[in-house]
């Protein structure tokens, strides 16, 4: 089973993932990077109005197989509905 390794930024921070993850496919490969980007806006609130969370993920090789970003935009009001 091949091995992924999930490398993530989040405006401020990056981490390179080192262990990796083996996966069976690039579906359940999408499905870990895309879990992973709610726990990171949760973990790591906004100082500002604006922040991206990114989750690149490489192959055994090195080569970068997929990337993933949330943004998180805050905005005051009062709006218009």
């Amino acid at each position: 089973m091949p091995r992924f390794f999930f490398d993530t930024f989040d405006g401020e921070f990056s981490s390179q993932d080192d262990v990796g993850l083996d996966l069976p496919s690039m579906d359940a490969v999408r499905h870990e990077a895309q879990m992973a980007l709610p726990h990171m806006a949760q973990d790591a609130l906004p100082d500002g109005n604006y922040r991206t969370f990114v989750v690149n993920v490489r192959d055994e090789d090195g080569k970068s197989v997929l990337r993933a970003a949330l943004s998180l935009v805050m905005s005051e009001g009062p709006f218009e509905d």
